[in-house]
């Protein structure tokens, strides 16, 4: 339904801009003062200059208006074209996020300019002058500069998409957009972490390849490890059913990890997806206490001893 709507969206929006572009065409046909028909096609003859008393006409105006409603739904268009192509995948969305963010800008530049030409100004100077400033203001910008390639190489290698889960310094969380200059993160609280691109150096991407939750569970000195290694082959085979919606494996027992001070430390581990880890490790944690508590195997916890002299 929704795509149907946004196709619906860009059909009009195309029909719009056909009928503002016959209308900067044609001014004969706008729906006005056949005196303002007259100096519109005047004005856009003469290239939309200033009148000889340096002051704007109604003429320009309205063809300013125009070209400004016909940039913006431009704009708007190829925004929808872009959300209907990025639907077909995480790794789509990124670049046609990333587009779209540039889009705008070139939107707001052409606007400008092409306003500038229709009230008369040289733009062909201004843009010149631009040109300089911008080289000065460039030196002061490198920042900028470097979030904006950084951003073009993480796209263009495919380091991370949107909805990809990644590890950034003390942060992990969700990628949200990635726009020209910053990627946001959702963290697990719903907060949103802001990084400028050139930023993002050292980071783990967790939705790549399935994910391994691993615990530790210690059992007492006294428990024969021969006994429980046995119960584990027949127990742990099928344990993928106890969640499926978490597990995409079944537990599996690793060996003795580390012979500690009050108990033996053996090591489980599941194959789930980073969207469910945290789950994941929490089920696995309560299934191997069961397992142990149901066949009689001591779980060591720290113990006071009061002696009465």
């Amino acid at each position: 339904m929704n795509k149907k709507k946004s196709g619906a969206k860009v059909y009009i929006a195309m029909v719009i801009v056909a009928i503002i572009a016959l209308f900067l065409a044609n001014p004969s046909w706008l729906p006005v003062s056949a005196e303002l028909k007259e100096s519109i096609t005047d004005a856009e003859r003469s290239n939309l200059i200033f009148t000889h008393d340096g002051k704007t006409t109604a003429a320009q105006l309205v063809t300013l208006a125009l070209a400004i409603c016909l940039v913006w739904l431009c704009y708007q268009i190829v925004k929808l074209i872009l959300k209907l192509i990025g639907k077909r995948g995480s790794r789509t969305f990124t670049v046609t996020e990333m587009l779209t963010g540039l889009l705008k800008y070139i939107a707001v530049v052409a606007a400008v300019v092409w306003g500038l030409t229709i009230l008369g100004v040289d733009t062909g100077a201004v843009l010149a002058g631009v040109g300089i400033i911008g080289l000065i203001i460039g030196f002061g910008a490198q920042s900028l500069i470097e979030d904006i390639i950084t951003g073009a190489f993480i796209i263009f290698e495919n380091q991370y998409s949107v909805g990809d889960i990644i590890v950034l310094d003390d942060v992990r969380g969700v990628v949200r957009s990635i726009g020209v200059r910053t990627t946001v993160i959702e963290d697990d609280g719903g907060n949103l972490k802001v990084v400028n691109n050139s930023d993002i150096r050292n980071f783990q991407n967790r939705s790549r390849v399935d994910s391994l939750a691993i615990i530790i569970c210690a059992v007492s000195y006294k428990s024969d490890l021969r006994k429980l290694e046995k119960l584990m082959r027949e127990a742990l085979p099928g344990t993928k059913e106890n969640h499926p919606e978490l597990y995409l494996s079944d537990i599996r027992y690793m060996g003795v990890d580390e012979l500690a001070e009050s108990g033996v430390n053996l090591k489980f581990s599941v194959y789930t997806s980073e969207e469910t880890f945290f789950q994941a490790r929490r089920a696995l944690n309560r299934d191997v206490k069961l397992l142990l508590d149901d066949n009689g195997f001591e779980i060591p916890f720290p113990q006071v001893v009061v002696h009465q002299g």
